[in-house]
């Protein structure tokens, strides 16, 4: 089992954060007046948050009987161990990929919705760049950090181009290194996750990305997790909770994106965040919402073949113990249709 440290796949997060908000804070919005349940996020503000602030904002929690807390983190790792490790905390946001391999070291948490369905992670390049495939970065010098997520799949990602490492000048950085290095050129590429970085350099370096999925690298990213135990036990306030967040997150891709970047910013009213970049992520965000498998399906909904792709990923990594089941890590149960549908059916 590989000894990478869960969810540190992006280590210089809240440095790069730097122009969406201030240093890390802890800091907490309530909404609702019903059956408390307590939110972590991964992070500070980003628009990976907008569907829960804005539903927290709006009192749609509150009009599901829910007395909803949501709390900044300061990491996917540390989300993942304070909801799996105690009772403090009912429900996770932040990479399932990180809440999977959790599990299989003896972490008894289970996703309730997923949002960003397949993984978030690629190797971030300028729009102007011939780089247009994996066998493209041959020669190049491309960033990462030893200690992210990414790491484990380099030679699995490059092997999809007909690459190895030694084709490639992989150059290992701390996130805030690597982020200056790339916007003054000195890298031709570099890994992070895409939904939140590409539109924090849009203005200084317009990028696109060559994704782990399409070296076949699929797993699911940014969603909502809880403990087996707490699912069992508050079955009902948890499924009032993911179904009005999945619902919240249908109506901001129905064209109310702007909404819900001010829905942060009324949520967080002394985080210094930049709307345009925000913006952005809220849209690429979006983006990752859809697998062939989950076209048609709700947001949050989670499609077997999908969950069973992510376990053959984090295996070929020797992220997982080979006994570790998909049924085992995901539950689509938690899933209120008519919830769902007065969420998204709201009237902005």
């Amino acid at each position: 089992m590989s000894s990478l440290r869960l969810g540190r796949r992006a280590v210089g997060f809240g440095l790069l954060a730097a122009p969406l908000a201030a240093p890390f804070v802890a800091t907490r919005t309530r909404a609702g007046s019903g059956e408390p349940l307590r939110i972590r996020l991964d992070w500070t503000p980003w628009g990976a948050h907008a569907a829960i602030h804005l539903a927290s904002v709006k009192g749609w929690y509150r009009d599901a009987g829910l007395d909803v807390t949501v709390d900044d983190g300061n990491g996917t790792n540390q989300t993942v161990q304070i909801v799996g490790g105690g009772d403090d905390v009912d429900v996770g946001h932040a990479a399932l990929s990180s809440m999977i391999i959790a599990r299989g070291k003896g972490l008894n948490l289970k996703a309730i919705a997923s949002y960003v369905r397949t993984s978030d992670i690629g190797v971030m390049i300028p729009v102007d760049s011939p780089i247009r495939a994996i066998k493209d970065l041959r020669g190049k010098r491309v960033g990462y950090t030893a200690s992210s997520l990414e790491t484990p799949f380099l030679g699995l990602f490059l092997k999809a181009g007909g690459l190895t490492r030694d084709d490639v000048e992989l150059v290992n950085l701390d996130g805030a290194t690597k982020l200056a290095a790339y916007l003054t050129g000195k890298l031709d590429g570099a890994f992070s996750s895409i939904p939140f970085f590409v539109p924090v350099v849009e203005t200084q370096r317009k990028s696109r990305a060559i994704m782990l999925a399409d070296a076949g690298l699929r797993m699911p990213s940014y969603g909502l997790f809880a403990r087996d135990s707490d699912i069992k036990a508050k079955q009902a306030a948890l499924t009032r909770f993911a179904s009005v967040t999945d619902g919240a997150w249908a109506y901001v891709a129905a064209g109310h994106q702007e909404e819900s970047v001010a829905a942060i910013h009324t949520a967080r009213p002394n985080a210094k965040l930049n709307a345009a970049a925000m913006l952005g992520q809220v849209n690429s965000f979006i983006s990752f919402f859809k697998t062939d498998a989950t076209k048609d399906a709700p947001v949050g909904k989670m499609a077997p073949v999908d969950w069973t792709d992510a376990m053959k990923t984090l295996a070929s990594a020797d992220l997982i113990p080979k006994g570790l089941a998909a049924t085992d890590c995901y539950s689509n149960d938690l899933f209120d249709s008519s919830l769902y549908a007065r969420t998204v059916g709201t009237k902005a």
